[in-house]
């Protein structure tokens, strides 16, 4: 008789870790909060408008690949991927941009032109890169993080060494470039991992290499393509997925989940994947004996970034933008300072824009833009307000508008702001976070929340608050290393 799982939650780990259990014969349930599926990757469409609502990017393309060639598809059963070239565009200041090309022959050039021997010291650092990113992502995020024995290997612990985790992002870069801009587009990726680069270690530097080398992409449709396909594979497998079920509770008995109560009704299991928001699950679904974590421990946690979310339709199309565009017209440092530092809301913000209607017409109506505007913020924050929202807004429009000598303002003719409050309304974010768990050294491996709860034997979790940490690729792996988990346990049990 087949065991009976329940996922709570349907973002990438929770759809990962449901395709994976179907997989190995369990009879899984995937229960939803929202009316939509696919967690901080939903989507919605207005106006003629396709919007995706949280991840954009699309990195590191060949987990994607390895994920479904598990289930014996490839990604192109499900979407097509364009790469992007130039991969994305960095504002200097209003009137200095660099296009970063998708060819390393143009990239090194770029550096060249502005860092004489940068060439070969790129070459250097990617190598470097390259083999953190193999041992990573082929071999360290794929540990559950249980127990230190799982990190006792003589040539692992030869490996952890030259992986550099005991050294910091910005330390490293500084020992092969010395141009300020050339500094900030290597440190940027970090901002994805929520910690400053001094505090970052530089095992992930990988995130450089899956930049420049492996290449920017993008799903045509949208990022909710990929969730589109994995709830494709996972009814292809049997599961049961069912819309705005939020689970109010997990039901404990001597030591079990026997059920979790959802809309009035309880649903009985024999496992439970907890993947939505770990501390909500932790700190408010599960009665005072069984939960994993104090209060104390969790206000401890270093957090990624929240952010100040815009989606904005335009009745015309905007030249010179590219698909990405990060804007560092503003001291990189002082924002940094104002998320980690001292949390307080930004006074210069660094922001980034996204228009994927440059690449993808069918994201928005003939003529239109399709622009995703985004403020990384501090967690935590309060006055998360309709002025605040507007204020920043206008602020960061207009130093578009400058930086691309174009009228967009007057051209609006859909707007939409999503910050703190509503990733709390809509996925019990603690702190309001955007990203997840800071990937810090004190957050890593086995120092991270556990995937497994410690008096409750049969209920685990997933995501972005547990290992290997935060962003689309980690999630789909977090989902896979649970389910391996999980099936270890219940294997080592009837034995």
């Amino acid at each position: 008789m087949s065991k009976k799982v329940i996922v709570i939650g349907s973002g990438f780990s929770g759809l990962a870790s449901a395709i994976a259990l179907a997989d190995k014969g369990y009879e899984v349930k995937v229960l939803e909060k929202n009316d939509s599926l696919g967690g901080r990757a939903r989507v919605f469409k207005t106006d003629g408008f396709t919007f995706d609502m949280g991840p954009s990017w699309y990195w590191m393309p060949d987990v994607f690949e390895n994920f479904f060639a598990k289930y014996g598809k490839k990604v192109s059963d499900y979407y097509q991927l364009t790469r992007l070239d130039p991969s994305y565009a960095v504002y200097f200041s209003a009137t200095e941009k660099w296009d970063i090309p998708a060819k390393m022959e143009d990239l090194e050039a770029l550096f060249e032109k502005y860092e004489k021997g940068a060439t070969i010291q790129l070459r250097k650092y990617l190598a470097d890169a390259k083999y953190k990113y193999d041992k990573g992502i082929n071999d360290l995020v794929h540990k559950p993080s249980l127990s230190i024995t799982e990190f006792i290997d003589v040539k692992l612990w030869f490996d952890v060494l030259r992986l550099d985790i005991f050294k910091s992002v910005h330390t490293q870069l500084r020992k092969y470039f010395k141009h300020p801009n050339i500094l900030k587009l290597m440190e940027f990726p970090v901002l994805f991992l929520g910690a400053k680069p001094q505090n970052t270690p530089a095992l992930y530097s990988l995130m450089n290499y899956a930049d420049m080398s492996l290449g920017t992409w993008y799903p045509l449709g949208g990022m909710f393509n990929i969730v589109d396909a994995m709830v494709s594979l996972a009814k292809e497998k049997g599961v049961e997925i069912y819309a705005s079920h939020e689970v109010n509770k997990i039901n404990v008995e001597a030591g079990k989940v026997v059920s979790v109560t959802a809309n009035g009704n309880d649903l009985s299991a024999d496992v439970v994947v907890a993947s939505a928001d770990y501390h909500h699950v932790d700190q408010h679904l599960l009665e005072l004996p069984y939960r994993n974590y104090t209060p104390e421990y969790w206000d401890k946690r270093v957090m990624a970034p929240s952010c100040l979310l815009y989606y904005v339709g335009v009745n015309k199309r905007i030249k010179g933008l590219k698909h990405h565009n990060l804007f560092f017209d503003e001291n990189f440092e002082v924002h940094a300072q104002e998320i980690y530092d001292n949390p307080v809301w930004p006074s210069k913000p660094l922001f980034y824009v996204s228009a994927p209607s440059v690449t993808d017409d069918s994201v928005a109506p003939e003529g239109c833009e399709n622009l995703f505007l985004l403020i990384p913020v501090a967690p935590g924050l309060e006055g998360d307000d309709e002025k605040v929202r507007n204020d920043y807004f206008d602020v960061i429009m207009k130093r578009l508008e400058t930086a691309l000598n174009e009228n967009i303002s007057e051209h609006i003719i859909y707007k939409k702001s999503y910050a703190q409050s509503d990733f709390i309304n809509d996925y019990h974010a603690f702190k309001g976070n955007a990203y997840g768990l800071a990937n810090t050294l004190m957050q890593t491996a086995i120092l991270k929340p556990s995937i497994k709860n410690k008096k409750v034997s049969n209920l685990f979790y997933t995501g972005q608050l547990t290992v290997p940490g935060p962003g689309v690729p980690p999630s789909l792996i977090s989902g896979v290393v649970v389910a391996n988990q999980i099936e270890k346990e219940i294997k080592e049990f009837r034995l």
